[in-house]
């Protein structure tokens, strides 16, 4: 398989250049499709809280067998909680739903 090539970011750290997207897709089956996705050579997973199936992001990434370093996941704040401690307590939030050590990015969406 061959690898995705990866952009390097400001801070050194390095993102793929394609990921797979979990918009609207149904919770109950963001886990089987993102295990697919991971299976296929993805290593980018996009989620977002407005999509409302964080936690079956990180179950997959969690349960895929890969290092969890290994996968760039990125998730992205919704407009009704920007804001200094609105935006603190959303993050909190979605690394509960995660349950992942690390989040890759952060986004304002």
């Amino acid at each position: 398989m061959t690898a995705v090539p990866t952009l390097k970011m400001n801070d050194g750290n390095q993102i793929p250049q394609l990921g797979f997207g979990v918009f609207q897709i149904d919770p109950d089956e963001t886990a089987q499709a993102v295990r697919i996705a991971l299976d296929e050579g993805y290593r980018l997973i996009d989620t977002a809280q407005g999509y409302r199936n964080e936690e079956s992001v990180g179950e997959a990434v969690r349960n895929s067998g890969l290092p969890t370093e290994d996968v760039f996941v990125t998730t992205k704040l919704t407009n009704s909680e920007q804001g200094r401690d609105k935006t603190l307590a959303a993050f909190d939030d979605s690394m509960r739903k995660l349950r992942l050590d690390v989040l890759d990015l952060f986004l304002i969406h």
